[in-house]
């Protein structure tokens, strides 16, 4: 199971918890609201190439964190999705957006981050944990 995070994503990663198969860790970017999901195998690129196994649950933590996200930040509308264009490594994007946020109703890529204060970065981290 141990599989090292890419450095890419560990730049903006900041940990939360682990799951049965995924680590989730929240992106460092106060603009948006935002999850990472990185199914912890070695040599996953595409969410087909995992077992049955791990794809049932992979989508079962999906479902529950974008759930419980949705409800700890009031969000609007909540985006999943798996892209894997400048990391190659399997993760899954979970974002809170918001009517009026900086890229309604836009993607959210491209819009330079904005790193929270520790505080902010903590109190949220603090909930995550709380109620995954």
């Amino acid at each position: 199971m141990p599989q090292m995070l890419h450095p890419l994503l560990a730049k903006e990663a900041l940990p939360i918890v682990s799951l049965g198969v995924c680590r989730v860790y929240l992106r460092n970017d106060s603009n948006f609201p935002w999850l990472l999901l990185v199914p912890m195998r070695e040599n996953i690129r595409e969410i087909y190439e995992l077992n049955a196994e791990d794809y049932e649950q992979v989508m079962h933590e999906v479902r529950t964190v974008t759930k419980i996200f949705a409800e700890i930040t009031n969000a609007d509308k909540m985006n999943v999705a798996t892209l894997g264009n400048m990391v190659s490594q399997l993760h899954i994007h979970i974002i809170a957006r918001f009517e009026g946020d900086k890229a309604w109703p836009n993607p959210t890529f491209g819009i330079p981050a904005t790193p929270y204060s520790a505080d902010k970065a903590n109190a949220l981290i603090g909930k995550l944990r709380a109620a995954l």
